[in-house]
């Protein structure tokens, strides 16, 4: 029916495909500007917190465990738009302002550490106590044995679904539009508004965070790939 619409109307056709080459380049300058830095600069203070929630909760210091646990399940049981409001919202109430990019920041760098550590806790107790033990057996300490034994086979066994993490949170920064962040949907609203065509500039935005979960895939898959050649078999 749309399509018979545009045959019918060659002016609207015309109209729907300027539109759509002006807002590309807009589109992709918010996904490079801010969407892909937002989700590297998350991911990264994300997963610096995964770690030390997971070894907080391998722990034997029980207020350590108790408070990651908590922090778990206040993360994974909240969604994430209410966090990010929460932080941009929220938190002016009681004096403490923070602009719409470092609250992005904030909120899905927390997201991702409470998701991610239950990752990385599962692959560090993957490990088999034989390797501490072996490490321990050399006189290495607890440190010195998660520095260089145990952490770096962990880390390969993680890399596939924390890759899985990375790449939905390049779709989760959709939200950040909530909260006044110029990724690239906030970028697809305002010129939705401007040209009141919003199904095209959806679309065209859909398309363009496919694209870019399809690059991120195949390099997960090559890198898969590539680990897996020291994988026993």
């Amino acid at each position: 029916m749309l399509l018979n619409n545009l045959f019918d109307d060659p002016a609207r056709a015309d109209r729907l495909i300027s539109i759509a080459q002006s807002s590309f380049l807009p589109l992709v300058k918010g996904a490079l500007t801010y969407t892909l830095s937002l989700t590297l600069i998350s991911f990264f203070f994300g997963l610096i917190l995964a770690i030390l929630i997971a070894l907080a909760r391998i722990s034997r210091v029980q207020p350590l465990d108790w408070i990651a646990r908590l922090y778990v399940s206040v993360i994974r049981g909240t969604p994430l738009l209410v966090q990010l409001f929460v932080i941009f919202y929220g938190l002016p109430s009681i004096g403490v302002t923070i602009d719409p990019f470092p609250s992005a920041v904030i909120g899905f760098s927390l997201n991702v550490g409470g998701y991610a550590s239950e990752i990385v806790r599962a692959a560090i107790l993957s490990i088999p106590k034989g390797q501490w033990e072996a490490a321990s057996s050399i006189g290495m300490s607890y440190r010195q044995a998660l520095q260089r034994i145990i952490l770096p086979q962990a880390a390969r066994v993680s890399i596939p679904p924390l890759s899985n993490s990375f790449i939905s949170l390049i779709k989760d920064t959709s939200l950040a539009a909530a909260i006044l962040v110029s990724e690239m949907f906030r970028k697809a609203q305002e010129i939705a508004a401007a040209t009141y065509e919003p199904l095209l500039v959806y679309i065209e935005a859909a398309l363009i965070y496919w694209v870019i979960c399809l690059v991120l895939s195949f390099i997960q898959d090559r890198l898969e790939s590539r680990l897996d050649r020291y994988v026993a078999k």
